[in-house]
């Protein structure tokens, strides 16, 4: 998992470690007052991170994204002092504290503390693109609740793509899940409006309702969702993404916020993602935050996003 980011910026600090240490080497013989320590300077810094920012691109973070970790460690690194024992540690310090920065959103999100403090039923709109794995997604956070002890009641909004109700179905029944359908092409709003009537009359925690996807430069599909989200009024906004769509993830993130916005972002296929950089641009793109990441086929394989778990993965302890 994010083996190509982790190994280019592993590179940068020991890159930015050799310079350390060949400066503390020959200030030292030259002027023993150093003790054994030296400052880098704009020139060792320069060329490293002219590498490191080519990197960035490669591993799938955005050119905004890279600009801004590329500037933050400009400032942190000149001056910074290192010695031959520490420069490592100082070094991945810097990194670490401004990879952590740039995954800080504008405002965190609490799924499970917002359901319990939030109005009967809670509904959950989930959104995204063609392929992003929202069903499955949303399977697995109907499980995630249910192990939270929420009762849950699925509404298929997706009427357009062939098979979507049958597979929200068959998820249903595996989870022991209620699920509201109409027939296929029926207005998605009056789906989740009868779901959302039927965990009222019920007693029903949760509303998890599917949307189709839809391609966030196809301004009929995306008045659609307006439509949706004004009929229905969700308490949450669900963003769905795929960590293997690169690029394409970032660009579309940002259309769906600003098109009709959403509250968070779960990142499917988490595990699969040999490159690792999409999460840090969703999260400084739009100043949402991640909450969960898929990180397998099972129900249970999703886990709470942690920038300090993810930073790790990249950069080590």
């Amino acid at each position: 998992m994010f083996d190509a980011l982790k190994q280019r910026l592993n590179s940068f600090i020991g890159g930015l470690e050799d310079k350390g240490e060949h400066q503390i080497s020959a200030v030292t013989k030259i002027k023993a007052a150093v003790a054994g320590s030296a400052k880098l300077t704009e020139s060792d810094v320069e060329d490293v991170l002219w590498q490191l920012n080519t990197d960035l691109l490669q591993s799938d973070v955005s050119v905004d994204t890279a600009d801004y970790i590329i500037e933050h460690l400009r400032v942190r690194l000149i001056g910074l002092e290192v010695t031959s024992g520490n420069a490592s540690e100082a070094i991945r310090g810097v990194v670490k504290a401004v990879l952590e920065e740039t995954l800080t959103p504008k405002a965190e999100v609490d799924l499970i503390g917002a359901i319990q403090a939030g109005p009967r039923p809670y509904k959950i709109l989930l959104l995204g693109v063609n392929g992003t794995g929202k069903t499955t997604t949303m399977a697995k956070v109907a499980k995630l609740l249910i192990d939270n002890g929420f009762s849950v009641v699925f509404a298929a909004g997706d009427t357009f793509r062939a098979g979507a109700i049958e597979q929200i179905q068959e998820h249903a029944q595996r989870l022991g899940v209620k699920v509201v359908t109409h027939q296929r092409g029926a207005d998605s709003a009056a789906v989740i409006y009868d779901a959302i009537e039927h965990a009222k009359a019920r007693g029903i925690d949760v509303v998890l309702a599917d949307t189709a996807g839809r391609m966030q430069s196809k301004a009929n599909l995306m008045d659609e969702l307006k439509k949706i989200m004004r009929v229905n009024k969700p308490d949450m906004t669900l963003y769905i993404g795929d960590a293997l769509a690169g690029n394409d993830a970032i660009e579309q993130a940002s259309a769906f916020n600003e098109a009709v916005g959403f509250d968070a972002a779960i990142i499917a296929k988490m595990d699969a993602d040999a490159k690792g950089g999409s999460a840090l641009s969703i999260v400084h793109a739009t100043g949402k935050p991640i909450i969960y990441v898929g990180v397998g086929q099972k129900y249970g394989d999703l886990i709470r996003f942690d920038k300090g778990w993810y930073v790790s993965n990249i950069i080590g302890n």
